[in-house]
């Protein structure tokens, strides 16, 4: 399971310079609206001491890292819910990808051209969302007039769907995202899930900004009322960082955050990292929390979940500390778990299947 993140937000706000940061490729960043137009797609190994750890300890040939794909989306602007700069382009593309990284931009540069020609990292925030979000209540409206005459048959599943788009229609009302209204409503959620809705989507925001003095208070405190997750980035320091070697980038007291950012992502998705260790490979893969053992083998192998029999099961700090299987098996360390077993975050696991 690969995390996939679209990066968006309104023209020349850092979103390229952050995605050139984060996959080291080269594109196109001007000073100018849509200088992106089609997605630009990238894969970023995702940083994990505990893979390096366990790759050395076994001296692994192979040492196969968890990945996310990050996609540069088209800078947006207001009316692209009605197909204004490339909105439905925009659109599009958001519908393809499982979470939302919003730049807004807080730095000042008379340089660098904004497309309101001012810099409000609340307001570039809000037009995104009310795009996202008038663009959802179209697709609401249609599914409801599509199903009104089933549901007012009686059947089932129509009754049920309209109770819960109704719902997000009076939430939408209130300048409220799809993704609230499922988090209060988990028993509507289900039906909603079909219409890839874009303000279901879970969101983090990067804000874009030589520091967090530059970032406006009351800002803050709204991200943080809203439970939204949120990164201060330095984007053309982030762009220094990913050009310069690890040990250079020190020198120069220079540290990215990128790894806070997919931290966060993780985060914001519930997902979390299991590994697979021996001598031939040692891998960090992704699952969802609380998938049980034999989910997180089907992300491996479809087999390991038809045919699960059991797995081995050592947390990954005591595998360390043991020296290896053999001698975490003699202290006891090594568990054997059914087909219940919720697996952690940070465990080492064997399939045995049939």
């Amino acid at each position: 399971m690969a995390l996939s993140l679209g990066i968006v937000g309104l023209p020349n706000v850092g979103k390229s310079t952050l995605f050139q940061a984060l996959t080291k490729k080269e594109v196109n960043v001007a000073n100018y609206p849509f200088a992106t137009i089609d997605p630009n797609v990238g894969i970023v190994e995702v940083p994990d001491e505990r893979l390096d750890k366990l790759a050395a300890l076994f001296h692994s040939k192979k040492k196969v890292p968890a990945i996310v794909e990050f996609v540069d989306i088209a800078g947006l602007v207001r009316g692209a819910n009605k197909g204004e700069g490339l909105g439905n382009k925009f659109l599009a593309n958001i519908r393809e990808v499982q979470a939302i990284c919003q730049v807004v931009r807080a730095f000042q540069d008379p340089n660098i051209q904004h497309v309101a020609n001012r810099v409000d990292p609340e307001v570039d925030m809000e037009t995104v969302e009310t795009e996202l979000l008038l663009k959802d209540m179209e697709t609401v409206e249609k599914r409801l007039q599509s199903i009104e005459k089933e549901a007012r048959a009686g059947e089932k599943e129509a009754v049920a769907l309209r109770e819960a788009l109704e719902g997000v229609t009076a939430f939408f009302n209130q300048g409220r995202p799809v993704r609230e209204f499922m988090a209060e409503n988990p028993d509507m959620a289900e039906h909603l899930l079909g219409l890839q809705l874009l303000t279901a989507k879970p969101q983090i925001v990067a804000i874009s900004a030589d520091s967090i003095e530059e970032v406006p208070g009351e800002f803050i405190k709204r991200l943080k009322e809203r439970n939204i997750s949120f990164l201060v980035m330095n984007m053309r320091e982030e762009l220094e960082v990913s050009r310069l070697a690890g040990q250079e980038a020190s020198e120069l007291g220079l540290s990215s955050k990128l790894p806070q950012l997919i931290s966060l992502a993780y985060e914001t998705l519930d997902l979390q990292t299991f590994f697979t260790a021996g001598e031939d490979e040692t891998r960090a893969w992704t699952i969802k929390k609380g998938m049980v053992a034999p989910q997180a083998g089907g992300v491996i192998h479809s087999d390991f979940e038809e045919k699960f029999i059991k797995a081995s099961v050592i947390d990954f700090n005591k595998l360390l500390e043991a020296e290896g299987y053999a001698q975490a098996a003699s202290k006891g360390w090594l568990r054997t778990e059914g087909k219940e077993y919720v697996v952690k975050d940070g465990d080492v696991i064997e399939i045995k299947h049939g």
